[in-house]
């Protein structure tokens, strides 16, 4: 039987969507995915957050809908269908704002319909039924009124806890890594209430920023970058300064409660099949700690290891060498002369600041980069949903992150493309300055510019914060190729130039993040999972097939127990929902049936 409706000419916005949502209701009841499917689109996405899949998972068209369906229409009981606000129409297309309930818990997304039937379809889980965040109503009284000689303190509490976890009680989930992304993860995890130990091996929260060169700043605004629960202040500036994110992460810490283990290092960790559970052993402050949670987690941003090139000379170079993640900062190197390996951002940064101090500054360009202008990239590509214009238009981070969830990667660059045509017209004269003192730029494999890099491959782009004005004008010198060799005093390139240096930088990027399961697990694991990152879009340094979402990221893994998270503060912020959700799902023992699970097409 095939559902049908009304035709779209006589029905508005709201009769349109009230009826698709009632009859996707109604077939599922039926349990009938022939006439689920039928709703939707010829061309079509359903992009799924652990809603109905408890996976990050997209699938497309009637046939992928119906596969979905099929395996998850039992288990996961979604009901109660309805608009959360008025739906919209423009150009034929109508959006809608949804609510909807699952066995599990409680969940909501967002839907597009065309002519045809649903165009686009966002499902997503939020909260746990009996196990919700004690947030605003909800939220703990924190003072025990009356009298009572047993009482204990929130600070004695708290110290208790910090005794008892990895001795007399083991933390659920290990948290390796205490970046942004295993904060926002702690705080996450501290609200469901599930026991956990986020651990990383400095001193204090925040010291990977500090550490860094002194001129590294967020080159996203602020808008973008707000943690869970608590936002930056409407006073923080606009593209904030790595000391000042490193107090905002720290205070954080505290105040969200996290379980945090400073000056901690991961030593090993190992997965028993037959416990399920790991044993972590660490080297907490010079003493031997062993944890033995059941879910592990790497949350060591979006990247792995640094990828240090390995070359003929470097142990007879004279002068000094690192990767971009030790640089130091600029003021040593006054009047010396350093070569600076690569043109991405932290390349770029790192010359400008140079520069800056007076050092003599060469930049070795091996491959094309995209550049987009800072002013040019707030206003055009996240104006809209992450700037004040967007809060004034009731855009909270909350439904800008969801907006940009909707989105399903495989037609996300049409969306990109207009935007960056819009900026390459807006900033001609800067690019064509650019390209003119011989830089080789490039808008992506599709024009899709710096977002769709950024999911593809992490690499391969510079948001312009100044210190491309350096290379158009000449005052930070620019080369061309691979490096063949370095001498006691200079870098050769492949083609015989050579380059006089004092110091190197290799701005060289990352590897994957499973290169640090490998390291801490085994090689075998970090195969089994295999890489992390990208989309299989077939474009540059992300191959094939595709996969539909980020391998591996915020969901399960080949693995059992272990899970990769991380990104940007955005990604960080936006997916630890789901991340936090599954592992306190089954911390509490509820059923959470994995539908596609990934499959492994690529070890790094």
């Amino acid at each position: 039987m095939t559902q049908t409706l009304e035709p779209a000419a006589a029905l508005d916005a709201r009769q349109r969507v009230d009826g698709w949502l009632a009859a996707f209701e109604a077939a599922l009841a039926a349990r009938d995915a022939d006439r689920a499917a039928a709703l939707f689109a010829t061309t079509s996405f359903w992009r799924d957050l652990i809603a109905f899949t408890w996976n990050l998972k997209t699938v497309e068209n009637r046939d992928g809908v119906k596969d979905l369906l099929l395996a998850t229409m039992d288990s996961t009981g979604a009901t109660g269908f309805h608009t959360t606000e008025e739906p919209t129409e423009a150009g034929g297309v109508v959006e809608a704002w949804i609510g909807f309930e699952t066995a599990a818990g409680r969940a909501r997304g967002h839907l597009r319909l065309n002519d045809e039937g649903a165009f686009t379809f966002l499902t997503t889980l939020y909260e746990l039924k009996g196990h919700e965040e004690p947030l605003g109503t909800a939220r703990p009284k924190g003072a025990e009124h009356g009298i009572n000689r047993e009482r204990v303190t929130w600070a004695e509490a708290r110290q208790a806890e910090a005794d008892e976890l990895g001795t007399t009680r083991q933390p659920y989930v290990v948290v390796i890594g205490g970046g942004q992304g295993g904060i926002a993860l702690g705080a996450r995890l501290r609200q469901l209430g599930v026991p956990h130990v986020v651990v990383d091996r400095y001193a204090r929260p925040g010291d990977q920023w500090r550490g860094r060169y002194k001129s590294l700043c967020l080159h996203d605004p602020v808008w973008y970058d707000h943690l869970p629960y608590l936002d930056f202040p409407r006073t923080w500036p606009v593209f904030a300064p790595k000391d000042k994110i490193a107090d905002w992460l720290e205070m954080y810490t505290k105040v969200m409660e996290v379980n945090y283990w400073s000056s901690t290092t991961c030593k090993s960790a190992s997965y028993d099949e037959e416990t399920q559970e790991w044993t972590v052993v660490l080297d907490r402050d010079g003493e031997e700690a062993v944890l033995r949670p059941k879910q592990l987690v790497l949350a060591t941003g979006m990247s792995g290891k640094p990828n240090v090139p390995v070359l003929p000379g470097q142990d007879r170079f004279r002068g000094e060498q690192h990767h971009s993640s030790k640089h130091p900062g600029p003021d040593a190197y006054r009047g010396k002369k350093a070569v600076i390996i690569g043109s991405n951002n932290s390349a770029f940064d790192i010359c400008g600041a140079l520069w800056e101090a007076g050092a003599d500054v060469t930049m070795v360009q091996r491959s094309s980069t995209h550049i987009v202008k800072s002013d040019s990239l707030m206003d055009l590509g996240l104006g809209d949903l992450y700037s004040e214009r967007a809060l004034a238009a009731g855009m909270t981070t909350q439904k800008a992150d969801l907006t940009f969830a909707s989105l399903p990667y495989r037609i996300m660059h049409t969306f990109q493309q207009p935007v960056y045509a819009a900026i390459k017209e807006r900033d001609q004269e800067f690019y064509d300055r650019l390209e003119a003192a011989g830089f080789r730029h490039d808008w992506g494999d599709d024009d899709s510019g710096l977002f769709m890099k950024y999911l593809r491959r992490g690499s391969g782009y510079y948001i312009d914060v100044g210190a491309a004005d350096l290379v158009a004008n000449g005052d930070v010198k620019l080369a061309h190729g691979q490096v063949a060799s370095l001498t006691e005093t200079s870098v050769v390139l492949e083609d015989g130039t050579e380059l006089e240096a004092d110091l190197v930088v290799y701005a060289t990027g990352y590897g994957s993040m499973n290169g640090w399961a490998a390291d801490l697990i085994s090689q075998e694991v970090a195969d089994k999972v295999g890489k992390v990152w990208g989309l299989g879009s077939e474009t540059t340094k992300d191959p094939g097939p595709w996969e539909g979402e980020q391998r591996n990221m915020w969901k399960p893994t080949q693995q059992d127990g272990l899970w990769f998270h991380g990104g940007n503060l955005h990604q960080s912020r936006h997916y630890s929902l789901y991340l936090a959700l599954q592992l306190k799902a089954r911390a509490e023992g509820i059923p959470t049936p994995v539908y596609g699970l990934q499959e492994v097409h690529h070890l790094s």
